[in-house]
């Protein structure tokens, strides 16, 4: 149980209610931040402006997945308010104090390291990213059945990284019946690809591998799909690019070609907000309940 625990939320998307009931079970007091266009109401919890919250008294905040934007300011779905994390917010709080995000950048990262305050990414646990792949791959299938005019099945598949997610869409998209290829870098993971019944392509020499594929689904967070990969991909090519912002993707080129790409991150928050706000429920539930733990002990 967390009596006692005094925890901010600020901000974020269908995904942080999950959250705040399953907090609000644990008897955790939260503070609402960003919410006050929500209409349900959680014992528990209680709506404020960021402003008015004292953050000297606070053990845990939680941000969205996103964290902040490079100018400090929270996704707020639940408000038309703009939100900003500072600097200043965080020196006020406990040294105890914990921040939780999903990813982070920059101006997170900068702010963390001035405070000294602790920063925990969910999406580095390898039990968040397996699960939270599994709404994505499915918002995947979506995409592509919405944006084709050609069945899944028999299809041609291009899939880039066999990372946490790229593995889970190359699995499905295989069983799928699609013809799947997945470009890496790391030997391992040719080697994975080809233990897997899938045809494997060093990421190197992509520019050769895509002149025959209907869909291209990129899984890595830097500029992989090139013009020149672009320019040698056939009219009708779909990409599906599900790295985070701003993406792995040409998009400026695939434009200017009429290829259609489309960038999807935090397809898990769209396509299956509930399933996905459990997954990170959890996952929260557990840490905040050791962390808390841990205190008492000390205490």
């Amino acid at each position: 149980m967390l009596t006692g625990m005094k925890i901010a939320i600020i901000g974020g998307d269908a995904r942080q209610l999950e959250i705040v009931r399953k907090l609000t079970e644990q008897h955790a007091q939260l503070s609402l931040v960003g919410f006050e266009q929500l209409d349900h109401a959680f014992a528990g919890a209680t709506k404020e402006k960021i402003d008015n919250v004292d953050f000297s008294m606070i053990d845990a905040i939680i941000l969205p997945v996103k964290g902040t934007d490079l100018n400090g300011q929270v996704d707020t779905i639940f408000s038309n308010e703009k939100v900003f994390l500072t600097e200043e917010m965080l020196e006020k709080t406990p040294s105890h104090c914990t921040i939780y995000s999903g990813i982070t950048n920059d101006y997170l990262n900068g702010i963390i390291k001035r405070t000294n305050t602790v920063l925990v990414q969910l999406f580095n646990r390898d039990d968040v990213a397996i699960l939270n792949s599994i709404p994505t791959v499915e918002g995947t299938i979506m995409m592509a059945i919405q944006h084709t005019d050609t069945t899944i099945h028999g299809s041609n598949i291009l899939v880039l990284g066999l990372g946490r997610v790229g593995m889970s869409v190359a699995r499905t998209f295989h069983a799928l019946g699609g013809k799947v290829k997945v470009a890496a870098s790391e030997s391992e993971h040719l080697a994975r690809i080809l233990e897997m019944g899938l045809t494997p392509v060093p990421l190197n020499e992509l520019e050769s591998a895509v002149c025959d594929i209907d869909i291209c689904i990129n899984t890595i967070p830097h500029l992989v799909v090139t013009s020149p990969v672009i320019e040698k991909m056939p009219l009708h090519t779909l990409i599906i690019d599900l790295a985070s912002k701003p993406g792995g993707t040409d998009f400026q080129y695939a434009e200017k070609r009429g290829v259609k790409a489309l960038l999807a991150p935090s397809l898990p928050g769209i396509v299956a907000p509930k399933t996905a706000g459990n997954i990170l429920a959890e996952v929260l539930s557990q840490l905040l309940q050791e962390e808390w733990q841990s205190r008492k002990e000390q205490s």
